[in-house]
């Protein structure tokens, strides 16, 4: 949350600067967009940890408690999948990166990895929640709709 409050400062300086005296703060979309990136990508893991990220159960929550934890495993493990995958091709885009941005000239490449390393902290998180949709499954309870 400390990239929160540079964001909207530099944001509302720009739009000052360009609306009152014509002159906007020089690399602002570019330190925007890297913020941006990295208030989103870092709180991934914990909005899953505290189960914050939007789940639609409207389908699912006439099945039984055994049903719906089953479901669970599934998704969990698909989410694995595609969060390795994002973390595999975070890290290979990000050390083969060698490009700047126009404007400031500030490296790429961190940026890029920080998507395979907060990845892997979601991909973590995602693996400990499917630990314990796995132990709630096999609590016991019969497989009835």
């Amino acid at each position: 949350m400390i990239f929160v409050i540079p964001l909207m400062l530099l944001t509302t300086g720009d739009v000052v600067g360009r609306s009152f005296f014509n002159k906007p703060v020089a690399g602002t979309f570019e330190m925007s967009e890297f913020m941006l990136g990295v208030i989103i990508l870092l709180s991934a893991a914990y909005t899953q940890q505290v189960k914050g990220h939007v789940a639609v159960d409207f389908v699912t929550s006439r099945f039984s408690p055994r049903i719906q934890k089953g479901l669970q495993v599934v998704t969990t493990v698909l989410s694995l999948v595609i969060v390795g995958i994002m973390v595999w091709q975070g890290f290979i885009l990000g050390i083969g990166e060698t490009e700047v941005t126009d404007q400031l000239r500030i490296p790429k490449a961190p940026f890029k990895i920080l998507v395979g390393l907060c990845g892997g902290l979601l991909w973590l998180q995602l693996f400990f929640d499917l630990l314990d949709s796995i132990k709630e499954l096999l609590k016991g309870e019969s497989w009835t709709l």
